[in-house]
């Protein structure tokens, strides 16, 4: 068992941390006071929002603000391979040792907390200590009563696409609510950027900031514009070239032209994010495994991809980059609970020749090889069952050119990782 697995089972097991969700300020509030605020001795505090770009758009941003030779700290949920990952300190990740012993100061303030507030004042006490730049926290679920949203003025709230994603884990009936718990309650007197959004979800953003008093920059400040096989970010003043290779859906390329947009406010220089782009790559997100253990057990006309996309606005971006994808593709599919499976294959239909079910390993939240087998025949895929991943790759590896798509779950984008 990994450090980063026996870290959150202990966590999980542990009689003040508890597994579950549980919305709310209160108690991560009476946790920061006891701990003295260290959550106002951050400077800049950035944070992200939204179901879906959240972390293409902090990577993105944190990339630019290190180049611009600033410093920066990040905190991201989930983490791809390790626990490490939420918590980018400037440098270097938090060590195991360093959350072993944060985690034991969170200890002695006897107050239950859900692991999520967990972590996350893991991240404040130690980016506290560190006088950074700036400080981009990518937020939970919802806003509102997230255990991020404790910093009364941000210098910048970001908000991605919002979809129905997370309808069934947050237990709301409209996606009308999760926008309202999204950006109804962002801060007055900061700068808010709002992301690509259906018109729908546009308009009641619209609404609900109607009486906010902040610097509010809507998507139609910028855009994406295509010519050719090139992309390119174009506002009033600017126009930059999307010149990276590991950038492969408009979904991403929305997500990269948000980043650009606030660090252009930022004062970074167009020069400098020029020069950034071509140097970006998102691990689990379009990522081909041209190298590794996996890649040693395909045959030579065959290739691999893994890519996290969970929600159904991520599954239209896959289903869109593999139509220009011109050899035959084979899919291995696991997915957490919560989700939306059935709304989310139908996305990928006259995509896949077959697709391969699997559970997600070490994860007690996943949905069984059987329920997403029986989900892809009722959606009329061609379909087969498998216990593990090397299981499933073993079903549809052969001669025949094809790509490989693992996709569902960033959690099983890690452990392919991980065992490659």
């Amino acid at each position: 068992m990994s450090q980063s697995i026996s870290l959150y089972n202990q966590l999980a097991n542990h009689k003040l941390f508890n597994k579950s969700v549980n919305f709310g300020l209160k108690r991560i509030k009476l946790a920061l006071n006891l701990l003295e605020n260290p959550e106002k001795k951050l400077k800049n505090v950035i944070s992200v929002i939204g179901e879906s770009g959240k972390y293409t758009t902090l990577f993105t941003l944190k990339s630019f603000i290190e180049a611009n030779n600033q410093t920066v700290t990040t905190h991201i949920s989930p983490s791809l391979r390790d626990i490490q990952e939420r918590f980018y300190m400037g440098k270097n990740y938090l060590s195991h040792k360093v959350i072993n012993k944060t985690i034991k100061e969170i200890e002695k303030l006897n107050i239950p907390l859900t692991i999520f507030e967990c972590l996350t004042l893991v991240y404040i006490i130690n980016a506290s200590k560190i006088n950074a730049d700036y400080n981009i926290q990518e937020t939970g679920a919802l806003w509102r009563l997230d255990s991020n949203n404790i910093n009364d003025f941000p210098k910048v709230q970001i908000c991605t696409n919002i979809n129905k994603q997370h309808l069934n884990f947050l237990k709301k009936k409209t996606l009308n609510e999760v926008i309202k718990e999204d950006v109804g309650f962002l801060s007055n007197f900061t700068n808010i950027y709002i992301g690509k959004q259906t018109p729908f979800v546009l308009k009641k953003i619209k609404t609900y900031l109607k009486k906010n008093n902040s610097r509010i920059i809507y998507p139609n400040t910028w855009k994406l514009i295509k010519k050719g096989n090139s992309f390119f970010y174009q506002d009033k003043k600017i126009k930059i070239k999307l010149n990276t290779k590991n950038v492969h859906s408009k979904g991403m390329f929305e997500n990269v032209c948000l980043a650009i947009k606030v660090a252009l406010d930022l004062k970074i220089d167009k020069k400098i994010i020029q020069k950034t782009l071509p140097t970006l790559s998102f691990e689990g997100r379009f990522q081909y495994l041209n190298k590794g253990k996996i890649k040693n057990k395909l045959h030579k006309n065959e290739t691999i991809m893994i890519d996290g996309a969970h929600a159904t606005a991520d599954a239209k971006n896959l289903a869109s980059y593999l139509k220009t994808v011109k050899i035959p593709k084979y899919g291995i599919w696991a997915m957490s609970k919560n989700k939306e499976p059935d709304l989310f294959i139908k996305q990928l239909k006259g995509i896949f020749e077959k697709i391969i079910t699997m559970p997600i390993e070490n994860e007690s939240n996943s949905v069984s090889a059987n329920e997403l087998y029986k989900i892809a025949i009722k959606n009329k895929f061609v379909s087969e069952k498998s216990k593990n991943f090397f299981e499933a790759l073993k079903k549809i590896s052969g001669k025949k050119e094809k790509l490989i798509v693992c996709f569902g779950s960033l959690y099983n984008c890690g452990n392919i990782l991980n065992k490659n």
